[in-house]
């Protein structure tokens, strides 16, 4: 998932993008209200995590406009502890508010809430004998749990969200690492063979499929076996 972090201290966006990028999300940031309604606006986030005191436009303002031409749901941050700042907040279309300083196990559960509201869809997917459950981001197969890292997971959900798609590496790189991430490089298909490693080399049945010059598919094929 893709969430854009609008926010001018230097410190909260490096705490924030270290701890969710850990979780497997895909993290742009914006410095100033201005750049950040620019992006909310022009790109498809998951999510928004928007301070309220900005440069150049403050969160309030720029949640106004961007509730003008879009419904992303968005978590306010702010040092103002009071009712009328939460209201505030709340009025301009707000999801979600959280005083600084804060948790970020409690920040991560109320993003997963607000995203989990914004997608309207099940937290569960199966794929064959591949279950996997978004919200405790665990995977098993054929009932046995899957030892996977938060990138593996990652890149697993979005694979299992476009079932029997053929997956672009341009998507991939997009969804799963950074926005800007260097698609010349070959961190896709190691990511690709040691996901591939977990899911599918204990099995008979094969799960995860290369397709040349096009990209990845996710699907369950029962006529298939090692």
């Amino acid at each position: 998932m893709k969430i854009l972090i609008v926010e001018d201290e230097p410190k909260t966006v490096a705490y924030l993008r270290k701890g969710l990028t850990e979780q497997g999300y895909s993290v742009d940031f914006a410095s100033d209200g201005e750049n950040g309604l620019h992006l909310a606006q022009t790109l498809d986030y998951d999510a928004v995590i928007l301070d309220v005191m900005l440069p150049r436009l403050d969160g309030v303002t720029v949640l106004q406009r961007l509730r003008q031409s879009r419904q992303t749901p968005v978590i306010m941050l702010t040092a103002r502890d009071s009712v009328e700042a939460r209201l505030q907040g709340l009025g301009a279309g707000a999801d979600d508010y959280l005083i600084k300083p804060f948790s970020f196990l409690e920040l991560l559960a109320r993003l997963q809430a607000i995203t989990r509201r914004g997608r309207n869809e099940s937290t569960a997917i199966a794929v064959g004998d591949l279950h996997l459950d978004l919200l405790s981001r665990r995977a098993t197969r054929a009932g046995k749990r899957l030892n996977l890292t938060a990138k593996e997971f990652a890149l697993l959900a979005v694979l299992a969200r476009r079932q029997s798609q053929i997956v672009s590496k341009t998507v991939i790189t997009e969804l799963v690492w950074d926005i800007n991430f260097d698609t010349n490089t070959n961190v896709v298909e190691v990511a690709i063979k040691r996901l591939r490693a977990k899911i599918d080399g204990a099995f008979d049945s094969k799960l995860l499929h290369t397709i040349r010059g096009m990209g990845y598919v996710l699907e369950h094929r029962p006529e298939e076996t090692a």
